[in-house]
């Protein structure tokens, strides 16, 4: 859709579509670029504020994707008042507001529409420095892949959805903490580690696979083994996942990267799932050099962060992903 699209070229977008990563970033002074990013969808749970808290978390961590922080943010909200409500549009905004006092930010304005269904995000601007701006692309033979938050959010979301668990039950509370939890504390903590970090993006609706996939197709000669055993998941996402309880994104996603995504025979069926599942507000995907890699999961590990070193970049081209036992 996009290639036929004439955009302007200003030489001070460091990034933008060409090519495109997780946020874009404009160079404002030779030491100062704004990272610019913006995101919102419809509500995971029925909880507004909830919904708001995980929207505001979501939004803000592309922010701390490309190793930014995150300064100002401006409310998008497509709501159905006369059907839910101003109160409980107040009840998400408030949500929204909760994750911005946590990040040290504010929320200086928005838009709202009328809509038929509920819809809620955040425009964010941060900044960076034009020399540590962390992309996508760069991964190099050798390095360990870092996955700071465990997977299974879509699974749980979609067994939410189908009466299979309930919002105040142990797999849904566990899948909320981790959506509404900041990836800022991560990202501080590569950077005060000094980790070299070579590629770096977060997994949110296109799955494990399907970000570092674009980490792989960014990068040059490279591919990526990972340890199905060394995955961190959700409680209850991988029983669930096994009885078919999958989202329609994560069956989109595994159908996407059919031709390279591989799986070992051996392998659990729902462990290929959850590496495919569609998450929302994900942790950061991290690769780097093996040594460090140990040292930033101890850390993280240390503050109850469920972090894990699940595989490493290979030298091999077509940017293939293989999973193994």
């Amino acid at each position: 859709m996009l290639r036929g699209l004439a955009l302007p070229v200003d030489p001070n977008v460091l990034i933008g579509l060409n090519p495109a990563d997780d946020a874009a970033v404009v160079r404002l002074l030779p030491e100062l670029a704004l990272v610019f990013t913006t995101d919102f969808f419809t509500p995971l749970v029925d909880d507004p504020r909830t919904f708001g808290r995980i929207a505001a978390a979501n939004a803000l961590s592309d922010v701390y994707a490309m190793g930014g922080r995150p300064l100002v943010a401006l409310n998008i909200m497509a709501f159905p008042t006369k059907m839910l409500g101003l109160e409980v549009m107040g009840a998400v905004l408030a949500g929204g507001a909760d994750i911005a006092r946590e990040a040290g930010i504010s929320i200086a304005g928005g838009h709202s529409v009328e809509d038929a269904e509920p819809k809620y995000g955040l425009a964010v601007i941060g900044t960076v420095h034009p020399d540590r701006v962390w992309r996508k692309g760069g991964a190099r033979p050798g390095d360990a892949l870092v996955l700071t938050k465990a997977l299974g959010t879509g699974v749980l979301a979609t067994a939410l959805k189908r009466g299979k668990i309930t919002e105040d039950g142990i797999p849904m509370q566990a899948a909320i903490a981790s959506m509404v939890t900041l990836n800022a504390a991560a990202a501080r903590m590569v950077m005060d580690l000094g980790v070299e970090v070579h590629a770096a993006t977060d997994v949110t609706g296109y799955g494990l696979v399907g970000h570092l996939g674009e980490m792989l197709r960014a990068s040059e000669g490279v591919s990526a083994r990972l340890s199905a055993a060394a995955l961190p998941v959700l409680p209850g996402a991988l029983e669930l996942a096994a009885e078919g309880v999958l989202a329609g994104g994560t069956r989109a996603n595994r159908s996407y990267a059919q031709d390279w995504f591989r799986v070992v025979e051996g392998v659990n069926e729902a462990c290929s799932w959850i590496a495919c599942d569609a998450q929302t507000s994900g942790g950061l995907l991290v690769a780097c050099p093996p040594a460090q890699a140990a040292v930033l999961v101890s850390a993280l590990r240390a503050t109850g962060a469920p972090a894990a070193v699940i595989g490493e970049v290979i030298e091999q081209p077509g940017a293939m992903i293989t999973l193994d036992r």
